[in-house]
């Protein structure tokens, strides 16, 4: 063993220097990504992935370091996207109140909105856990669905259109740069933010309650509060998603918040790897791609498999990618660099660190519902 860990020792970091210098071509690709891609693939494949992926991530931290499995991420986003269309002037007053505000003081007011009913909601389903807390953030989504799908005062005739958003970003459908470097930064932010948080006491102490309620509440730890205020935490940067998907869109309907967004947004935090923050814009951006490629390259096969079958093709990628590799991408990215470790000269993949493995999982993937040390326990 001793000789193992000097010939380690004696090594270079080239898996540590491979490491960066990947960082560092995707950071000049993203950067200089309106000089590189055409309008339309920045628009509809990375523009959509950033938001995407940061709604993403809201459930990728409840799951990961809460150990609570949401759909109601989606709800979340929606009430903030429909409470700054509502209180922000929109052209021919297309929908909604219409009450003429600043579109940086209807951003503040949708992500204030969105975080105290996600705090409310949060109270009750923080104390359900496994399935139940699942269903019950599933009732949030189709409640928050059907009340703005409903009342047409809040949510216009088809939904709220031409929303207002701030100057600098121009037409959002003609120039996409702009909005496309501002989703690209609120995706930095929130990611830094997460995993500045859950280095925190608070984080700390979150995932304590994850993976054992009893013995934290038994230390003097409020485990209900805990989870509500996660829940509202998550709601915050789903909040952000929303403010940026009506930017994007410049409108949002009911029909944009239904079940099937919900279950996509799921779909996403799962492909990418939902043990892993950067899984959610992993995810997101395969989402996108599998998105643009099925309606530009698949075949027409009777009924059964056309151009207009992206949830048919996207369920298959799912599946596929969850049997091979209940980790999601990221998951198969490991295992092929472990399968490489030998063709580039190294005995195996490079070892975890606290970037790269979940911060508490390092005796492998966490115990189902209802096992003991989950911390998802069945009501």
């Amino acid at each position: 063993m001793s000789t193992v860990a000097a010939v380690r020792r004696a090594r270079p970091g080239a898996p540590v220097l491979g490491g960066w210098a990947t960082l560092a071509a995707l950071a000049v690709v993203l950067a200089l990504a309106p000089l590189i891609f055409t309008h339309y693939w920045l628009s509809a494949i990375l523009t959509q992935a950033l938001w995407l992926g940061i709604a993403a991530a809201s459930l990728t931290f409840l799951s990961r370091y809460g150990g609570m499995v949401s759909l109601g991420q989606v709800a979340i986003y929606g009430i903030a996207g429909f409470a700054m269309g509502n209180v922000v002037h929109t052209v021919n007053s297309e929908g909604g109140l219409n009450l003429g505000w600043t579109p940086w003081a209807g951003v503040f007011f949708g992500i204030a909105v969105a975080m105290i009913v996600a705090f409310l909601f949060g109270a009750i389903a923080s104390r359900s856990y496994g399935i139940y807390f699942l269903m019950i953030t599933l009732a949030l989504s189709l409640l928050v669905f059907y009340f703005f799908g409903q009342v047409t005062q809040l949510s216009g005739f088809g939904g709220i259109r031409s929303v207002a958003h701030p100057g600098f970003l121009g037409d959002p459908i003609t120039n996409p740069t702009p909005l496309y470097y501002v989703c690209l930064g609120c995706s930095v932010a929130v990611y830094a933010l997460l995993r500045y948080l859950v280095r925190t006491p608070f984080g700390i102490a979150l995932q304590g309650v994850r993976d054992d309620p009893l013995r934290m509440q038994s230390l003097g730890y409020n485990v209900a509060l805990h989870r509500a205020l996660a829940f509202t935490l998550a709601a915050f940067v789903a909040a952000i998603a929303g403010i940026l998907s009506v930017w994007f869109n410049t409108q949002i309907s009911p029909g944009s918040i239904d079940i099937s967004q919900t279950i996509a947004v799921l779909i996403i935090a799962v492909i990418g790897g939902i043990l892993w923050l950067e899984g959610a814009w992993i995810g997101a951006i395969a989402y996108t791609l599998v998105d643009y490629l099925s309606r530009q390259y698949t075949p027409t096969l009777g009924l059964w498999l056309n151009p207009g079958r992206f949830g048919t093709i996207i369920g298959l990628v799912f599946l596929l990618i969850v049997l091979l590799s209940p980790d999601g991408l990221i998951g198969i990215g490991r295992k092929l660099r472990r399968l490489a470790g030998p063709v580039l000269g190294s005995a195996q993949a490079p070892p975890a660190t606290a970037q790269d493995e979940p911060l508490t999982n390092t005796a492998g993937p966490s115990p189902a519902a209802g096992q003991p040390g989950s911390g998802i326990q069945e009501g």
